[in-house]
């Protein structure tokens, strides 16, 4: 089934991240409240993944919609890592993006692409989910960004497990889609690329927004369309960087990236705009995109995304970014192409 198929009804989606205490503790209520204001908003897509605080996000998913009709929404989760009953003390070693889950469970999570550990990966994540069935499944993290140079290793272990897994749990109807969950244009074209699997789309995070759209604008993009899969854009506000926050890709905003969203806000305030509004319509013009999924720690910014979604923006106020240099001339833009 295709992805575009089955996130049809909710291309706005709810991001998972924040729920597994993601640079903060959050109160399990205010986690709770956060789900319970997306489906009073009418979010119908939730993403999530067992790394998201060791499995604490996918609990409190579990728990904020195990009374929900479950024929009424899409869930994916992810696989290649296992998150343990053994319990980790100190500091551990998730990467150089693990340490923006120090609030999580203290479980120990390791790395596992094999066929074996994502069917167990799957199983342990409907007893947290407290669901019967999980429709969309990523593979995660399969690139450079979280395993440096031994990434097209662990891309291979991946190809030879984890992959075939899902294929076949796909065909036999198990899940309805599978792809990658990566932050990097670079495997999910290597995933394309390859004979065999036949994945149905990729959750692409930080890749295809504002701030950051050339290389999968370039060479992702056109594939995916010509191929009927999809995208599911992921951090669609540059890891709070084009709202204003102090953070792109988990690290401090560099100088060039400020200047950037400076330039970009100019031109909003100029015509009214809302950053966000910028940010969500951007990600969703271009027609390989399946739904966008910010991440939310709060009740307020459920009806901020929806209002985003929802604002009139002028189409001069994309012709002044085009004209700014500020996106790709190549990009689709609403009500310019």
């Amino acid at each position: 089934m295709a992805l575009k198929d089955i996130l049809a009804a909710t291309p706005l989606g709810f991001g998972a991240a924040p729920l597994g205490n993601m640079f903060r503790a959050i109160p399990e209520e205010e986690a709770l409240a956060t789900v319970e204001a997306a489906w009073n908003d009418g979010i119908r897509f939730f993403d999530n993944a067992p790394f998201y605080g060791a499995g604490l996000a996918e609990i409190r998913m579990g728990e904020a919609l195990k009374a929900k009709p479950r024929n009424e929404y899409v869930i994916a989760t992810k696989v290649g890592r296992v998150v343990l009953d053994e319990i980790e003390d100190g500091a551990r070693d998730n990467g150089e993006k693990g340490a923006v889950f120090e609030h999580g469970r203290p479980n120990k999570v390791i790395n596992d692409y094999s066929e074996a550990a994502t069917l167990r990966s799957i199983e342990d994540s409907l007893k947290r989910l407290q669901t019967d069935h999980i429709d969309i499944v990523w593979v995660h993290d399969v690139a450079q960004d979280f395993y440096g140079d031994e990434w097209l290793d662990v891309f291979e272990s991946a190809r030879k497990g984890a992959f075939k897994a899902l294929d076949r749990l796909r065909d036999e109807g198990v899940i309805k889609a599978w792809g990658l969950g990566v932050n990097r244009v670079e495997a999910v074209e290597l995933l394309l690329d390859l004979e065999g699997p036949r994945p149905d789309g990729s959750l692409l995070a930080g890749r295809y927004t504002l701030l950051d759209h050339d290389r999968a604008l370039q060479r992702l993009m056109p594939k995916v369309v010509e191929r009927g899969l999809g995208i599911v854009a992921g951090g669609p506000y540059s890891s709070g960087a084009l709202v204003g926050g102090p953070n792109f890709e988990y690290a401090p905003a560099t100088p060039a990236i400020l200047d950037k969203v400076a330039r970009i806000k100019a031109i909003a305030d100029k015509y009214g705009v809302s950053m966000k509004a910028a940010g969500l319509q951007f990600s969703l013009a271009n027609p390989a995109v399946a739904a966008v999924i910010p991440g939310a720690s709060r009740p307020g910014r459920i009806a901020e995304d929806r209002a985003a979604l929802n604002e009139v923006v002028p189409v001069e106020f994309w012709r002044a970014l085009r004209d700014a240099g500020l996106v790709n001339p190549a990009a689709p833009l609403p009500g310019l192409n």
